[in-house]
């Protein structure tokens, strides 16, 4: 649907017919090889209507050229699938084989393995039998087997649970494989001392296999002064941005008494249209910075490359952002499914530089396709505390967890989160990119106003996006925190946004930022004793950092499910234990789910170690 924004193919899925390899006068593998066939077609047809790379397109799926069923063909299975570049695979077979000869040997591929539950071959033999020989080797892979037995003339009528398992695996295995050998960008270092802000190469390059390119603030500066960018982009931005981008409030207090002397706060409407034409340019050249530019003059052929990045971050804070507007503009922009052009593939730009929230955003971002939001999770608001300063009594989920969570922070807050679109059945949504219409976006930037930046964090002025989610919708709001000693960790809160009446959202604002976006957020909660999930405020006091990131839907799941495919422990969820999925050789780490993650973990090490 779009062209690949980055150097380098999407991941492909490879799927492997596997077979009794027993030849002879019953024709015993030629009997059956009809049917591991019609599998192996189900599940490249289930992949290719359900999958999707970042850009849109349908995921490639490919097939070995023969069934398999000695090693020989596993071998020519993993040299064609080694020239057509698969990094995913997916065994399938209704019966047994022979588990050591005909497993996927190669220790860089994401490996499932689909055994059909029938009984005249029983395929569940073999899985068991393959995923035994997986863990021995020290190859994790993911056992799909279906709860109810099937006829063997069923072999095409997949049911749903072995659906979503495939679904799963499937999302998570692209998603992670699609990061491969990509960039995170950061735009400057460290922010006001945020510990996330602080760049781990070594985690980037061992979990995710990414490397991490750095430059500094000034380069922005350099393309600016020297007119390395696209002259025609740039004002067709402006345009739009004019045209779409309402100015909102100005807090900014005209003039304060500083050491005797009458210091000018606020800016004049000259100054703001310098600020528009500054931010727009930055937010072009941030653009070619992460994915490069072929438009730029062939003055600057170096600078046409880019950096490849499917992720970035922007420092600002202080250093740039007390004598130059800030990066509030291009971060929420850059966030968003669409911009001058229309509906286009988010980028993930994490403000403040926080690495850890960037990369949270990016894995939400490849599995669902979607905006994210980039907040600070910035205070719990009892039902007590809410009536009390507003009159208003919390109900439905706000109520049912006790309390709500304000999300607030100016920056990467996309401005798809103000909940104005909707789905052909009324209800909001946050859309997939490529079902982003024109009225969507026209409807997202009149929910949206910029208001100037205020004096006291940016004193070289800007403009920060507002809006108010005003919509209950489905989401997740996730946290990757990194431990000494023991690496990263990933936190998973699935709830809902809150639409509280204007009045009571407007009070509770105006006791902090009211020209930042807002979101209020009602975690799913169990009441339970000493459960980090008891209520809203176990929620917020269990959270490992002052950011979030939040995607629409419930994906806390598929999260799961990649996180063990990066060997990524999840240290906090609310996701209903039945479908947590992993690969089969966690059950052998123990008992308790969590405990197993973290023993697994901490056994594999990270997907991309370095010997």
């Amino acid at each position: 649907m779009a062209k690949n924004r980055y150097v380098g193919d999407y991941p492909v899925i490879g799927i492997r017919p596997i077979v009794d390899g027993r030849r002879g006068p019953q024709m015993m593998r030629e009997s059956l090889e009809p049917l591991v066939w019609a599998m192996a077609e189900s599940a490249k047809k289930l992949f290719e209507e359900n999958l999707f790379y970042s850009n849109g397109e349908p995921v490639k799926v490919v097939m070995a050229d023969s069934t398999i069923g000695r090693v020989p063909e596993a071998a020519a299975c993993a040299n064609k699938f080694k020239k057509e570049g698969v990094s995913i695979t997916l065994s399938v077979t209704p019966c047994w084989c022979y588990g050591s000869e005909t497993m996927d040997m190669d220790p860089h591929t994401i490996k499932g393995v689909w055994g059909f539950n029938g009984t005249e071959r029983p395929g569940a033999v073999y899985l068991a039998a393959v995923l035994a020989g997986h863990a021995q080797k020290g190859l994790p892979a993911f056992g799909i087997y279906g709860h109810e037995v099937q006829d063997r003339d069923q072999v095409t009528q997949m049911p749903e649970d072995v659906k979503e398992k495939l679904l799963r695996f499937g999302r998570a295995a692209v998603a992670v494989a699609t990061m491969r050998g990509k960039s995170y960008l950061q735009i400057g270092s460290q922010c006001m001392g945020i510990a996330g802000s602080i760049m781990d190469q070594s985690m980037l390059e061992e979990y995710f296999g990414m490397r991490v390119e750095s430059v500094d603030e000034v380069e922005i500066l350099r393309r600016m002064e020297e007119g390395i960018y696209n002259e025609e982009e740039y004002q067709k931005a402006l345009a739009w941005t004019k045209e779409h981008c309402k100015e909102g409030r100005d807090d900014n207090p005209e003039e304060v008494e500083f050491l005797g002397e009458k210091v000018r706060i606020k800016f004049t409407p000259e100054e703001k249209e310098k600020q528009w034409e500054f931010t727009v340019k930055m937010y072009c050249i941030i653009k070619d910075l992460m994915a490069g530019n072929p438009n730029l003059s062939d003055k600057f052929e170096e600078e046409k490359v880019g950096h490849n990045a499917i992720a970035g971050g922007f420092q600002g804070q202080r250093q740039w952002t007390d004598h130059w507007p800030n990066c509030d503009y291009p971060e929420a922009l850059l966030s968003s499914t669409f911009d001058y052009e229309g509906a286009r593939e988010p980028y993930t730009l994490a403000t403040e530089n926080d690495i850890l929230n960037g990369m949270s955003m990016l894995m939400m971002r490849l599995l669902t396709h979607r905006a994210q939001i980039f907040a600070d999770v910035r205070t719990y608001w009892s039902g007590e505390a809410t009536e009390r300063v507003t009159g208003y009594k919390l109900e439905g989920k706000a109520a049912e967890s006790n309390g709500i969570i304000h999300l607030l922070n100016s920056g990467a807050a996309c401005l798809d989160a103000s909940g104005v679109c909707t789905d052909e059945n009324g209800n909001a949504v946050m859309k997939k990119w490529w079902e982003v219409t024109v009225e969507d976006i026209k409807k997202m930037t009149d929910a949206t106003v910029w208001c100037e930046a205020g004096f006291d964090n940016f004193r070289g002025g800007g403009f920060s996006s507002h809006y108010t989610t005003k919509a209950e919708m489905p989401c997740t709001m996730i946290r990757m925190n990194l431990v000494k000693g023991l690496g990263p960790v990933l936190q998973i809160a699935e709830g809902w946004t809150v639409n509280l009446p204007d009045e009571v959202s407007d009070t509770l604002m105006e006791r902090t930022n009211p020209t930042w976006p807002c979101t209020w957020f009602a975690p799913r909660c169990d009441g339970k004793e000493g459960s980090a999930f008891k209520t809203a405020y176990e929620v917020m006091m269990n959270w490992g950092a002052n950011h979030g990131a939040i995607s629409y839907g419930h994906i806390g799941a598929d999260l799961i499910t990649m996180c063990s495919m990066l060997r990524i422990p999840v240290c906090m969820h609310n996701v209903p234990e039945d479908d947590i999925y992993r690969p089969a050789c966690w059950n052998a780490f123990g008992m308790d789910k969590e405990g197993q993650d973290y023993r697994a973990c901490a056994t594999y090490g990270p997907l991309y170690k370095k010997l």
